[in-house]
């Protein structure tokens, strides 16, 4: 394609953008707000009032159907990864190889760097994690539709968007890094890891609000009735992007570091001497001095005697 082509192009699509956001604004009709702006950011952090049935179990928040959505699309794909895609890898690899590889090794370094010795099991943690963290924020941009108990539609939010969900990643990391100290350092690593008491609760409030932002935000620019076209999509998309991308690396960046703190083997202070005293000392000096005399005197008297 030509520069004149290609900009032709632009200008075309830029062109047929604005009429339909225009036409948008111009026909559509605002349609009544079903609940205030305060009781959607109250719903928004505390799921108190759009609750779902799940298995026949009433008022069910919705965010837990987000993580079990969560949870099978990422074991389905490994199981898919595992069986026919990584058999069939080849030296000369190929794009999805080549990113799956940056991946896996990213996470394997972050690992070796913080927990040289123990670094296995810390690097499928965080590797799990920081996927789990990523999928799942990026879980709310598909918009699937739910049902609530209410008769009203509702789109599945992302499942550390819920308070529950974030302290559960919180106070998992921290079982995981008290297990790491235990495991790898006995009670050094199980006292070093109890002193970090409130590192739970930093961990899970650093990914709730973060999380919980970005969907605070969307629905303040819904609210905006001049910016309620075309730009809630841009916003959210941003938003959620970029706040997947930051907490993955904040949570498996502080597990890794913390992990290393309380796995790493604490080395054993060489055992002082203790110090004699003065009057020890001056004891075995005089001693040694006697000693001395004693043998000058054993080899003079043979002489004299001859």
């Amino acid at each position: 394609m030509s520069k004149k082509r290609r900009i032709v192009s632009i200008v075309v699509f830029a062109v047929i953008i604005l009429a339909i956001l225009a036409g948008i604004y111009l026909l559509g009709k605002p349609q009544p707000k079903a609940e205030d702006l305060r009781e959607t950011m109250r719903d928004a952090v505390l799921h108190e009032y759009m609750k779902v049935s799940l298995f026949g179990i009433k008022d069910v928040n919705p965010s837990l159907i987000s993580a079990f959505a969560v949870t099978g699309i990422l074991t389905v794909f490994a199981l898919i990864c595992r069986i026919f895609v990584i058999p069939r890898f080849t030296e000369i690899p190929g794009k999805f190889q080549m990113v799956l590889e940056a991946l896996v090794d990213y996470f394997r370094n972050l690992g070796k760097t913080n927990s040289p010795e123990k670094h296995k099991l810390l690097s499928a943690y965080v590797f799990t994690a920081g996927v789990y963290i990523f999928v799942g924020t990026m879980f709310e941009l598909f918009g699937i539709q739910a049902i609530t108990t209410s008769g009203v539609s509702i789109s599945l939010p992302a499942p550390l968007a819920d308070i529950n969900g974030a302290i559960a990643m919180g106070c998992m990391s921290y079982l995981f890094i008290l297990f790491g100290g235990i495991a790898n350092n006995g009670i050094h690593g199980f006292l070093g890891t109890i002193k970090e008491f409130s590192l739970p609760l930093s961990m899970s409030f650093r990914l709730f609000g973060a999380l919980l932002s970005g969907a605070l935000v969307t629905e303040l620019v819904y609210y905006a009735s001049f910016l309620s076209y075309g730009v809630p999509v841009i916003v959210g998309v941003l938003f959620t992007l970029l706040h997947a991308l930051i907490q993955a690396y904040v949570l498996t960046l502080l597990v890794s570091i913390f992990y290393g703190e309380v796995s790493e083997k604490k080395l054993q202070k060489p055992k002082k001497r203790k110090r004699k005293s003065k009057a020890i000392v001056a004891t075995d000096n005089t001693a040694e001095n006697n000693t001395e005399v004693n043998t000058e005197n054993s080899t003079i008297t043979p002489e004299v005697s001859k």
